[in-house]
This record gives C-alpha cells, sequence and structure tokens, in this order.
C-alpha cells in the first residue's frame, strides 16, 4: 500500500492492540457480530460496505501536510491513556459523541473530512443501492413489472449515523472520493529519506557483520597458520 500508508496502518494496529488490551476486546466486534447473525437468515446476502481502507488511508495521508503527519504519528505512537468500558458507554451518548467529533474536526479538519465525511458519503450510497426495489420475476413479456422492498439492516459506527440521515435524500457520487491524489513533493521526500535511512542501516549492518566475520576468521589458529605459510611461501 505504499510506504506512508503501510506506517499509518501499523500505528493504527497498534491503537487497536492497545483498545483490546484496555477493554479486554478487539474494536469492530460489532461487524463481527453481525456477520454471525446474517449467516442464520436464510438467504440473506452480507455485504462490506465500506470503502476500501488502502484508499481512505491515501487520501487521508495526501490531505495532510508534513507537520500534520508527524503530529498525527507522534499521538498514535506514544498512546498511553487508560481507557475504561464507562468510557466506551459514554461515548454512546450522542451529545458526548458530536463533542468528540468536533474536537477532532477542530486539530484535524481534512482527517475527518476524508476518514469520516466521506465515508458517510460512500456508506449512503451503498445502503441505497442495497435498499432499492427488488424486481420479481415474470412468467411472460407482458405480466406487468412487480417489485417488493427490500429488507436492509445497516450495521456501521455511531459516528456516521449523523452523516447518513444527512446525506440520506441527496444525489450521491462516489467517483471523486474513489480516487486517490498523487503524493505531494512532502510525501515523496519523506518516502526517499526513510527509504535512504533503511538502506543505510542495511548497508552499514551489513558491513559491520562482515568485519566482525573477517576478523573472527583471522583469529582462528587454522586460518593464522594458513596465513603463516602463505608469508614463508611469499618471502621464499
Amino acid at each position: 500500500n505504499g510506504v506512508m500508508s503501510g506506517l499509518m496502518q501499523m500505528l493504527l494496529l497498534k491503537v487497536s492492540a492497545h483498545i483490546t488490551e484496555q477493554l479486554g476486546m478487539a474494536p469492530g466486534g460489532e461487524f463481527r457480530e453481525a456477520f454471525k447473525e446474517a449467516s442464520k437468515v436464510p438467504f440473506c446476502k452480507f455485504h462490506l460496505g465500506d470503502r476500501p481502507i488502502p484508499v481512505t488511508f491515501k487520501r487521508a495521508i495526501a490531505a495532510l501536510s508534513f507537520w500534520q503527519k508527524v503530529k498525527l504519528a507522534w499521538g498514535l505512537c506514544f498512546l498511553s491513556d487508560p481507557i475504561s468500558k464507562d468510557d466506551v458507554e459514554k461515548c454512546k451518548q450522542k451529545d458526548l459523541l458530536e463533542q468528540m467529533m468536533a474536537e477532532m474536526i477542530g486539530e484535524f479538519p481534512d482527517l475527518h473530512r476524508t476518514i469520516v465525511s466521506e465515508r458517510d458519503i460512500y456508506l449512503t450510497y451503498m445502503l441505497k443501492q442495497a435498499a432499492k426495489q427488488i424486481e420479481l420475476p415474470r412468467a411472460s413479456e407482458t405480466e406487468p413489472r412487480k417489485y417488493i422492498p427490500a429488507v436492509v439492516v445497516g450495521v456501521v459506527g455511531m459516528g456516521h449515523v449523523p452523516g447518513i440521515e444527512k446525506n440520506w435524500n441527496s444525489d450521491l457520487n462516489i467517483q471523486e472520493i474513489m480516487s486517490v491524489p498523487p503524493p505531494s513533493a512532502s510525501s515523496k521526500i519523506f518516502k526517499f529519506v526513510i527509504k535512504a535511512t533503511v538502506f543505510g542501516l542495511m548497508g552499514y549492518g551489513c558491513y559491520r557483520i562482515g568485519q566482525r566475520t573477517v576478523q573472527f576468521i583471522l583469529s582462528m589458529p587454522a586460518a593464522q597458520s594458513y596465513l603463516q605459510k602463505l608469508t614463508e611461501i611469499k618471502s621464499q
């Protein structure tokens, strides 16, 4: 998925591990539970309706400036705040949830746009596609078309509910939010610095290992005896 996107995924996995350790449950449990329940319903189709993660990550990273990326990465690296089940219950309250979202918008507005607002549009579009009426099969071409309403259960994060309600009656186009913008100059420089650092450390490590290996081999009695014989032969 690219260097920056890969690093961001690693940091978010760290956050996920922190939440799992604090609460004793992994994030995304509601989606796993939805899958289990859907499998119990005859003829139920289960659809993953969120925007692909690589697209979201790449658009989010492209929207941030270099210093915003550094600030976000720093915050994720040193995330150690305790999380209790009471904190989770508080997040279920609409007013507190909206307050948290407002704080996030204030600090990283572009990140909120790509991770929340754009996905609100995508989720709404996918739900509306799933909610279209189902056409019943016809015995002949002359028979009038008959439709039945689709029964849909959408399982989404609470933070997406207001956005879905807001966008439901709008004409949506998801082509724009599915495109991945080209990397910025700062991203290219950062990518080059990371690659140069990694390859430089690898090269230095190989050099040090090779140097120590040669020294170890030369210190062996058999090698010293062999070198002494070569010296004698050369002098003769």
